[in-house]
């Protein structure tokens, strides 16, 4: 009677303890190999978690600030130098239907300093401004200390001062006073930083009245902001140009403030392909480090190759073991790259304020990207392997 066997059959422990032999045994080796794909996998989930935390902090501040700020500037004149608001911009503006705030800014031919006794010629890059009251609601900006200006303030010797020129002029607190224009200003506020003017931050912003009657200034305005119906933004733009300057509106510039934020954010966008390709480079060489050191452990264990085969280890027995070990190496590296991506998202964005977003797609695709990797890379050694037969590894031992 002819007994027909069955073949035989690696339990899922022993495929375990078998394809960690060789890590055990090579520790060092199998570290770095795994750091390769650990390093690749870590920076493709940095990369697309840090995009995902600053493009939710991109739409955060666009729906505080909206979308629908306009700011109105004198652009070339044609043939004759720079152009030109008309005095009556401002005013002529606020008709326009969808229009629901204006806010005017004045350059002011004077400086501002810590103390009479700096010299002249040492300005810190800090301008002058005249605004008009409404400035603050218009840009959506807030006091960091003090208060902003109403209509006693503004006809006085009074100045806010701009987050950037506060620190730079040594203010840090109030009360508080300047040297502007050859007299002392009183300083009874300072803002935060204006997102969508930070050229506010450089300056001392006095009142419309005082620059009129303390510094001798014209009330022109050099910018108007202007805030819109936001389902008419892009109508009242059409028509700002002509009716801030009817006779020469080709030297008026219209532009939106939120579209450099948004240019910003399609910059990164960009920066975050390339960054995503190099730690895909990253992860081919790691890749190829593990097939690397699985061809030479297989060389290296031939001895250990040939004895499994010839107490029985079946051609699948050795290639299931040589494809575990790859697959053990790139599941650590997996795990460490993973854990490493996340952590450096969540520590930079608790730098930045941001929420900590990592999306679900760079975790596991992430993992299964190390899987599939870690599959390429030990399919040829553990073919090598099991192709080899007792006599051989034994003879080459």
């Amino acid at each position: 009677m002819t007994v027909t066997l069955e073949p035989s059959r690696l339990h899922p422990a022993d495929v375990g303890r078998t394809a960690s032999v060789g890590l055990r045994s090579r520790m060092t080796r199998a570290v770095l190999s795994a750091l390769g794909i650990a390093i690749g996998i870590a920076s493709m989930v940095a990369v697309l978690g840090l995009s995902d935390s600053s493009k939710s902090e991109l739409l955060a501040t666009l729906d505080r600030l909206g979308t629908n700020l306009i700011t109105v500037q004198a652009g070339q004149g044609i043939g004759r130098g720079a152009g030109e608001l008309p005095e009556t911009a401002a005013a002529m503006i606020a008709r326009i239907g969808p229009v629901e705030e204006t806010a005017a800014v004045v350059n002011v031919d004077a400086n501002v300093y810590r103390t009479d006794l700096i010299p002249s010629d040492r300005t810190n890059g800090l301008s002058v401004q005249a605004v008009d009251l409404t400035l603050l609601d218009t840009l959506a900006g807030t006091m960091a200390q003090g208060k902003w200006f109403d209509q006693a303030a503004a006809a006085y010797p009074t100045t806010v001062l701009g987050a950037v020129a506060a620190e730079r002029l040594g203010v840090s607190g109030l009360p508080a006073r300047v040297w502007l224009g050859d007299q002392w200003f009183t300083v009874i506020g300072i803002l935060d930083t204006f997102e969508l003017s930070p050229d506010l931050d450089r300056a001392a912003l006095v009142g419309m009245g005082a620059a009129e009657n303390h510094l001798d200034s014209d009330v022109v305005p050099s910018v108007i902001h202007v805030r819109s119906d936001p389902d008419h933004t892009d109508d009242v733009m059409g028509v700002l140009a002509a009716t801030a300057n009817p006779i020469n509106p080709e030297e008026i510039e219209v532009s939106r403030p939120t579209d450099a934020l948004e240019a910003k954010e399609a910059a990164n966008d960009t920066f975050t392909a390339l960054f995503l390709g190099l730690g895909a480079v990253a992860l081919l060489v790691g890749g190829v480090g593990i097939a690397n050191v699985m061809v030479i452990s297989v060389l290296e264990r031939r001895a250990e190759i040939g004895l499994r085969r010839a107490l029985g280890a079946t051609k699948g027995h050795v290639a299931v073991q040589f494809l575990g070990e790859a697959l053990l190496l790139s599941v650590i590296g997996g795990l460490a790259g993973v854990a490493i991506g996340y952590g450096v998202t969540a520590g930079w964005s608790a730098y930045r304020g941001w929420d900590v977003l990592v999306p679900r797609i760079a975790l596991l695709g992430g993992f299964g990207a190390a899987l599939i990797i870690g599959t390429l890379a030990g399919f040829y050694p553990a073919t090598r392997a099991a192709r080899m037969s007792p006599t051989e590894a034994l003879r080459s031992a």
